[in-house]
C-alpha cells in the first residue's frame, strides 16, 4: 500500500479472477500519453476479458492485447516513445509494451515481478502497482523463452477509480 495520496483519476483498477483488486498508480507525470490511452481504453472496456498472455517468471507479465497473440492492439494510432529517466524499471512498474522500433505502443502493458535495470530509458513507464501485488504475483506463467501461455489468466474487468 502506498502512502502517497494518488491525484484523483488516476487510479487504474485491474479486477483479476477470484475478486482480487489490483490497483495502479498512473504517473501522467511521466507519461501523458501512455496513461490517456490507458484511461481511455479501460472505460471504453477494451481491457475487460483481456488476457495476460505472455507471463515471464522474474521477469513480467504482459496484457492488453484482445487477440492474446502479442501481436494486437487497438484501433488507435500508436504512441510516440516516453522514456524518462526519473523511474525506474523494478518490482510493479506499469510499462507499455511494443515492438523492436520505439514509437509502436498502443494498448499493450506489463507488470515487473522483479527489478530489470537494462529496461530503463528502453520502455514507456505509465504507473506502478500500488496495492495487490501479491495478486500479480499469481498469475499463471507461461512456459519457453517466449513466456507464452496456455489458458492464461485474464483481466475480469479494467476501470479507473475516482
Amino acid at each position: 500500500m502506498s502512502n502517497t495520496t494518488v491525484p484523483e483519476g488516476n487510479k487504474l483498477v485491474f479486477e483479476l479472477k477470484d475478486g482480487h483488486k489490483v490497483i495502479i498508480e498512473l504517473r501522467p507525470d511521466l507519461a501523458p500519453l501512455a496513461v490517456e490511452r490507458l484511461k481511455l481504453l479501460a472505460s471504453e472496456g477494451f481491457y475487460d476479458g483481456v488476457k495476460f498472455h505472455r507471463v515471464i517468471e522474474g521477469f513480467m507479465a504482459q496484457g492488453g492485447d484482445p487477440t492474446g497473440t502479442g501481436t494486437g492492439g487497438s484501433n488507435y494510432p500508436d504512441l510516440k516513445a516516453e522514456f524518462t529517466d526519473k523511474a525506474k524499471f523494478e518490482r510493479g512498474t506499469l510499462g507499455m509494451a511494443r515492438t523492436m522500433a520505439p514509437h509502436t505502443a498502443n494498448s499493450q502493458f506489463f507488470i515487473m515481478f522483479e527489478n530489470v535495470p537494462s529496461l530503463n530509458g528502453q520502455y514507456t513507464i505509465a504507473g506502478k502497482v500500488i496495492e495487490g501485488m501479491e495478486h500479480v504475483d499469481k498469475i499463471k506463467r507461461g512456459s519457453g523463452s517466449s513466456g507464452m501461455v496456455q489458458d492464461p489468466d485474464h483481466i475480469v474487468k479494467a476501470y479507473v477509480e475516482a
